[in-house]
């Protein structure tokens, strides 16, 4: 072998290796509770890559050769068959005059958010409830000042416990969920058209810091998800994209959607922001529900002073 042939082999090794071995690891499942839960995040972008290698290897005759043809549209086809699902709409069917629930969830990046601006969005968004995530004493205090108890007057508050929340509705049954997670998450319920919502206030462990600690949060939660009836509304930073196997298994074993997927909002972007240059890069924020709901509409909205998209979703019960 030539060294020009041995150097050609070598350059798409480069390429091709890491493209594989993420798919590999995505399809696999093989991320759950280990530290490949760092890199399969950036998923979508290997699709990306995967197609923008193909298109080249076809557009440039001297890289063009049936081996690399082959391995080139390979790749590319599995990793776009991945992510086809979550960009395709689920068919809904919504009675007329179905009573909504809209709500809203946010990572207050420990109370920096501007708890103005977190009035004006519940405000703007007529939302009923919100989440949020990071919220010591002081973010309760701030939120307080700015007036979000005239709008959301009900609250299942523990700034102690990382989570909490507040209603337009009466809450009942509140407090730290049962179940084995690194910080409890905050629950309660709403009564909404005659029926009772069950809400949980997620904030998981991250993978960067402790892997198989987030595993177990994942796990804990589709535990419970599992016990839950269909009403029930799981919002909150789960840490997790929708190339997570954890996600997926809390999703398909705990009788859960996710929102943004189900309308076909296949590839939103909620953390980092506020790293300017950098956009927000992958999608960490989720609102779930179980099959007693529909999702309307699902958004993105940026407030001030957190690293975090608030993800507002509007949603039917069915």
């Amino acid at each position: 072998m030539s060294v020009g042939g041995l150097g050609k082999i070598l350059g798409w090794g480069v390429v091709f290796v890491p493209l594989s071995v993420l798919l590999l690891v995505r399809a696999g499942g093989l991320d759950g509770g280990t530290p490949l839960a760092v890199p399969v995040v950036l998923f979508p972008y290997a699709a990306v890559l995967s197609v923008l290698v193909l298109v080249l290897v076809l557009a440039v005759r001297a890289l063009r050769s049936r081996p690399v043809i082959v391995v080139a549209a390979l790749l590319a086809a599995a990793h776009v068959a991945l992510l086809v699902p979550r960009f395709v709409p689920d068919r809904q069917h919504i009675p007329s005059g179905a009573a909504e629930l809209r709500v809203v969830t946010l990572n207050t990046h420990v109370g920096k958010a501007d708890a103005e601006a977190v009035v004006r969005l519940v405000r703007s968004e007529r939302i009923d409830v919100l989440a949020v995530q990071e919220l010591p004493s002081a973010g309760v205090t701030a939120l307080a000042k700015a007036g979000l108890g005239k709008v959301l007057p009900y609250r299942e508050l523990h700034p102690e416990n990382d989570s909490s929340l507040y209603s337009r509705l009466p809450l009942t049954h509140g407090g730290p969920l049962k179940a084995d997670t690194a910080w409890p998450q905050t629950t309660a319920r709403v009564t909404v058209g005659g029926r009772t919502v069950r809400l949980v206030a997620v904030h998981t462990y991250y993978p960067l810091g402790d892997a198989a600690r987030w595993g177990r949060d994942m796990t804990a939660l589709t535990e419970v998800a599992r016990a839950d009836g269909s009403d029930t509304v799981f919002l909150g930073d789960f840490n997790a994209s929708l190339d997570h196997a954890r996600m997926r298994t809390l999703l398909t074993s705990g009788g859960l959607t996710d929102s943004h997927a189900e309308l076909g909002h296949g590839w939103a972007r909620t953390w980092p922001v506020g790293k300017s240059p950098i956009p927000p890069l992958v999608q960490l924020d989720h609102v779930l529900h179980g099959s007693g709901l529909a999702a309307l509409s699902v958004t993105e909205r940026t407030v001030p002073g957190t690293d975090h998209r608030a993800v507002v979703a509007r949603l039917a019960l069915r």
